[in-house]
Parts: C-alpha cells; structure tokens; sequence
C-alpha cells in the first residue's frame, strides 16, 4: 500500500465574506502525479500555499507523513537576483553541483546560464533554476504553480519527459491540457467550493464528471417524481383518519430523504470577436529586416509576408527572438535594418505577455474595454465582450487593481479583440487564463477572418489556432513545411533522442529524482574537457602551421629574387626548389583550411554545450 504524504481533512478556507472552499478533503499518496485545475480566483495557489505551511487554515487540518520532504515551485518566488546561479544551487541543495547541471541540461541550462547572475536569467529561466533547485533537495513531493508558463516548447517537451519520469509524487496547476494529459495520473478538481479528486487523467476526469452529472440528475428526477408522489398522496388521503397517519408516515419520511444537489455548471465564456476591417490580399511584408536592440541584433536577414486569412504560430527556443519579432513587428522597438509595410487599411492590435500589467488600476472593466476600442464600436458591443469574457451585470463595474491575474488577463485580451484590428499579434495571449477562456479563444481565434501571428507554449492552442508554422532558430526564420503536429514529433524525436539513448543503456533506469542507481549519463564536464583539448590542439596546430607558411614565404620570395640573376643548370636547378617550396605552401595552406573547419566544428559543439 503506497504511503500517504499528506491530507487535508475537512478544510475550510475564506477571504472575508467570500468562501474559496469548506468541509474539503483529500490525500496525496506516494508517486502519484496530479494536474490541479479549476476557474480563476477557485483557491488553487492558496490551497498550495496552505500544503506549504505559508498560510494557515480557517477550520480543519493538513497531516503529514514524517518522511514527507516537500518542495514548492511558486508562480513569483523571491530571489537574491545578485547572486551567482551555480553558487546559489551549491550552497542550498543536497545533490552535488555536476549532477544539478547535467540535469540541467535536459532542462536547456547550459553553463552561461550556471555563470550567470539572476537578475540576468528571463523569468523561464529563472523558471527552470528553481526547479533544479527543488531537484537538488531531493523532494518526494513536488508542488508545482503553473510551471510551463513562458517555457518554450522545446523545452515543455524535455520538462514532460523529466515529469513522466519522476518517481516522486507531484500535484501542478496548469491550464495547459496538453501538458496535463501527457504528464498526471489523477486530478483534483478545485471549483464552486469543493475540492475533489479523481482517478485517471483528464480525459478520464471529464468523463467521470460528465457521468457523475448525469447520475445525478437521474436520481434527481427520480427523487422528484417520488415527492410528488407523496404529495399527490397527502393532498387526497390527509384529511381522512384513516389514512392521516399512513400520510404523516410518508412526510416524514420525504424529510429525511437525503436532498439532491446539483451544481449549476460555471459559467463559460464564449467568445465572439468583431469583424475586422476589409484588407487587401497582402497584409504586411518585411523585406531584408534585422530585429533586436542597439548593439545587440538577434534576428538578421527576415523576409516575410503574410496574406489575409493566414495564422501563423511562432515556435523556437526562448531567447531566439520570438517576442523581439513580434515587438518590431507592432513597433514596439524599431527595426535595426529593413523594409517593413502594411496592406491597404491593416491595422495591427498588439498583446503582450504584460499587457495586463498596463491596465490602468483606478478604471473599471468597462472603462478599460471602451479605452482601447475601434471608433465604431458601440456601448453595447463592449458591454457583448465584457459579457463573452465572464464579466456580466455588475461585473463591468469592478476596479481593474480588485481583479485577479486571469480577470486581467480577460480585460487586455478584451481591449485586443474591440480593436477589430485585420491583423492580431498574440504573445503568449492564454497565459493566467482558465480552462474555460483558453478553449473559448482559442475556439474564436480559430474561425477569426483577419490574420494572426502568435507565440505560445500551448500545443493545443497554437494546434487549433496556426495554419502556418515558423521557426525561429539561429538569428533565421525558417516555414516549416509540415503541421504544428508534425513540427512537435520532430521536436520529439530531435530534443529528447539524447536522454532516450541514455534510458537505452539499461533495461530498468531509476527514475529521476530518487537516489536510486541511475542510468549511465551524459557526462557534462568529461565532454567539455574533452571539447576543449581538442580546440586548443587545432589551435596549437594552426600557429604551427603560420609558422612554417611565414618560413617559407619569406625563403620564396628569396628564391625568387635569386633566379632572376642565374642562368643555365643553376636556374634550372633553384627553379625546381622554388616549385617545390611552392607546393608545400599549397599543401600546408589546404591543410590549414582543413584544421579552421575542424576548429569552426569543435567550438561549435561548445557554444552548444555552454550556450555561447
């Protein structure tokens, strides 16, 4: 029988007057990997917080198990940001720095990141470095909150392996169903003031969801017609003694009946963005552009058009320019070089992954949506958005510094879509938001008429959403010529071949995060040793061969000027040492192209080892 971590009994929890969950219950047992999900504002990072002992329960108790050894991966987690990574990692965690980096790598850590400052590390990184640091106190618990947000896919497709294999338990929030499908094995639903767990994975739980509502509502009806019936009977037999008592018999009876209730399903959104404006056929182009900031390019040599209609999904690593090109794109940052213009009547409405940091905290939603909207939308079409996006009635009248993160999220996207702008550019527009927002946008997004580029790290979103793919990898754009799906399986098959060859080697590996024998694995520092003798061989080779080039050019020039003065056997005679000393400079000059593509290929392997 697995050990049971922990368990909350009979919990309550509130802010005020308003309830975030009562009488709850549910228990973690060893292994077990749970997606946690429910509506914004539901209570999922307070109830992580509670299990974490950073908040205190209203009623009720958290037991648990002596041997349990928790680690907490917060959305925001407070940082020495001056403080070295490796030297952070060394002096807090139990497991030796080598291990930590070479599971760093399989997290897209390289050693300029272990160099590095935090404070110089984007918030996925920081991402990443937390959770090596979780990794690194041997943790057979793991709560994780919203960990793949701002996570590029490659390396969401490393952390999935890494969480697949895990033999410890974890419970994570996520709104990435995806993620959750591929990753958990139960489910823990918190929503309308219950938290409730389920066997299975997310298909398995909105199976069982849907089966438990439909009995429900069988015995419902059932409950129903029985009272009627009792009451059929009371109405006619009451006043008769002798069937008053049988009647009184059957009341009390219908009393305690256990009452049936079935909660009303929460609301969804359902989303329907205005037309855009009428375009051309070409809605924008980008000859020759060069992206980044002054003094530092990062994307050089951009051709791209885009027609009316087409939705294109960025994807690449982060760092490789994805946000930059969408920012230069909708004049965030100037373009470093080149030619960018817009189809007749496009306009462009631009989210960013901190948009809703922008809102201005003393409006209201309605006041902000109105704000941003195209000159011909009426009241009622804001009031139609507001409605679309869960905020209703009184709702709109709500102080945007009173909303949560998700509600925010809502009313930037909101101001996006009354843009009614023909070309949409989305960065990462589903972060913070629920279940219920991500399907309905991305539902929308996908019958929208205008033209949208996006990056996001939802696979499904970017599934549903992008008819064209577009990688960003090596300062380059490439279209990729195949599906989003297609695009994913070759991520697969290419960002984590490397940990399969390792998992190869034994029939039986020890799953990561235990102290269990471990697989035989990439050894990180032996292969930058290894990398690092061999450049400086090729570079000692190289001043070697310079050398000689410099002896023998000068002994050339000498023959040379020699010749013109002889005559006869003796002109003969230098002539053919000056034509072999000629072909040893062709030779040794061959040679030395060879050893600087040797030498390019080598620190090649290291820029990719170290992230230079």
């Amino acid at each position: 029988m697995a050990l049971t971590l922990l368990q909350l009994q009979n919990g309550a929890k509130g802010f005020g007057a308003r309830k975030l969950f009562e009488s709850a219950s549910f228990a973690i047992n060893e292994g077990e990997h749970v997606g946690v999900i429910g509506p914004n504002g539901a209570g999922k990072t307070t109830l992580f917080k509670i299990l974490a002992q950073q908040e205190t329960l209203d009623e009720g108790q958290v037991t648990r198990s002596q041997q349990l050894r928790l680690g907490y991966l917060e959305q925001e987690a407070e940082w020495n940001l001056d403080e070295i990574v490796e030297t952070y990692l060394a002096s807090q965690c139990l497991k030796p720095l080598w291990d930590l980096k070479q599971l760093g790598l399989r997290l897209g850590l390289t050693e300029t990141h272990f160099r590095s400052r935090l404070s110089e590390l984007s918030g996925g990184y920081r991402m990443r470095v937390k959770l090596l640091y979780l990794i690194g106190q041997e943790p057979n618990l793991l709560l994780l909150d919203e960990p793949t947000n701002f996570l590029d896919l490659e390396t969401l497709l490393v952390f999935e392996n890494f969480l697949q294999d895990f033999s410890g338990a974890f419970l994570m929030i996520s709104h990435d169903r995806e993620f959750l499908r591929r990753t958990t094995d139960h489910i823990v639903e918190v929503e309308g003031g219950d938290i409730t767990k389920f066997p299975g994975n997310l298909d398995d739980y909105f199976e069982q969801k849907a089966q438990l509502r439909e009995i429900l509502e069988k015995q419902l009806l059932n409950q129903e017609a029985k009272k009627k019936s009792v009451m059929d009977f009371v109405t006619r037999f009451g006043a008769k003694a002798t069937k008053a008592r049988q009647a009184q018999s059957r009341l009390r009876a219908l009393e305690k009946m256990e009452k049936i209730e079935i909660k009303d399903l929460p609301l969804r959104a359902a989303i329907q963005i205005p037309e855009p404006v009428k375009t051309g056929k070409e809605i924008l182009s980008l000859i020759h552009g060069e992206c980044g900031y002054p003094g530092k390019s990062i994307l050089k040599n951009v051709e791209l058009r885009l027609e009316r209609g087409k939705h294109l999904g960025i994807v690449g690593l982060n760092g490789a320019g994805k946000s930059t090109l969408l920012k230069s794109l909708g004049a965030q940052i100037p373009l470093l070089a080149g030619d960018l213009k817009f189809g007749l009547n496009v306009s462009l409405a631009y989210f960013s992954q901190h948009s809703a940091e922008q809102l201005d905290p003393a409006s209201t939603v309605l006041e902000a949506l109105t704000l941003g909207a195209h000159p011909s939308v009426v009241q009622q079409e804001v009031l139609n958005i507001a409605g679309s996006l869960l905020f209703a009635g009184e709702a709109v009248q709500k102080k945007v510094k009173v909303l949560s993160g998700g509600e925010k999220s809502r009313v930037a996207l909101g101001q996006i879509l009354l843009k009614k702008a023909p070309l949409l550019l989305l960065d990462e527009p589903t972060n913070h938001l629920d279940f219920d927002t991500v399907e309905a946008l991305t539902e929308a997004l996908a019958r929208y008429e205008g033209s949208i580029i996006t990056v996001s790290h939802d696979r499904a979103f970017i599934g549903r959403v992008a008819n064209q793919i577009l990688e960003v990898r090596h300062g380059q754009l490439l279209l990729y010529p195949g599906t989003y799906d297609e695009y994913v399986w070759s991520l697969q098959k290419g960002s984590l071949s490397e940990v399969e060859n390792v998992s190869e080697t034994g029939k039986n590996p020890a799953r990561a995060g235990t102290p269990a024998a471990e697989p035989v694995k990439f050894n990180y520092k032996e292969e930058r040793k290894k990398l690092e003798s061999l450049f400086k061989k090729q570079q000692k080779e190289l001043q070697e061969i310079e050398k000689q080039l410099s002896e023998l050019a000068q002994k050339q020039v000498q023959m040379t000027e020699k010749l013109v003065t002889l005559t006869g056997p003796q002109a003969q005679a230098l002539s053919k040492d000056l034509h072999e000393v000629s072909s040893l400079i062709l030779s040794l000059e061959e040679r030395m192209l060879s050893v600087m593509e040797e030498q390019e290929e080598t620190q090649k392997k290291l820029n990719e080892l170290t992230g230079n």
